[in-house]
């Protein structure tokens, strides 16, 4: 069941819940707002805002998507098929909702589309692998 679920949809209901107000305050100038500031070494200072850190979550989530694919088996047809319309999903809000036509959903759907073509292409190379003639 975990192997067919598909990630990528965490950060697309992360910035759905900050572009409906649900997470912090304002709605989406909240992705806006600094979530860690540090000072550095060098005497800089160093933040990232909500947007920056959906970015790296999505990023993680996209290894972890990677590796799945590298398995055959059970759910791996449906992860693809279910990542695609996540990515689906992300088009089409990208293209409709005027919250979403922002450089962060931007990015998270690139990340999305690359999920999906790299899910297909590991998948299609892992399984001309797992292929054995008997002679």
């Amino acid at each position: 069941m975990f192997n067919a679920f598909p990630l990528m949809i965490i950060p697309f209901v992360l910035y759905n819940l900050a572009m409906l107000g649900l997470m912090g305050s304002g709605g989406l100038p909240a992705l806006k707002n600094d979530v860690v500031v540090l000072s550095m070494i060098s005497g800089a200072i160093w933040s990232m805002s909500l947007g920056d850190l959906f970015i790296v979550l999505a990023l993680c989530v996209l290894f972890f998507e990677i590796l799945k694919a590298t398995r055959n088996g059970g759910g791996s047809l449906a992860n693809h098929m279910l990542s695609m319309l996540v990515f689906i999903a992300f088009l089409v809000e990208f293209l409709l909702v005027q919250d979403a036509a922002t450089q962060v959903f931007f990015i998270l759907m690139t990340i999305t589309l690359i999920d999906v073509i790299g899910g297909f292409a590991v998948s299609v190379r892992s399984a001309g692998r797992d292929v054995s003639i008997g002679l």
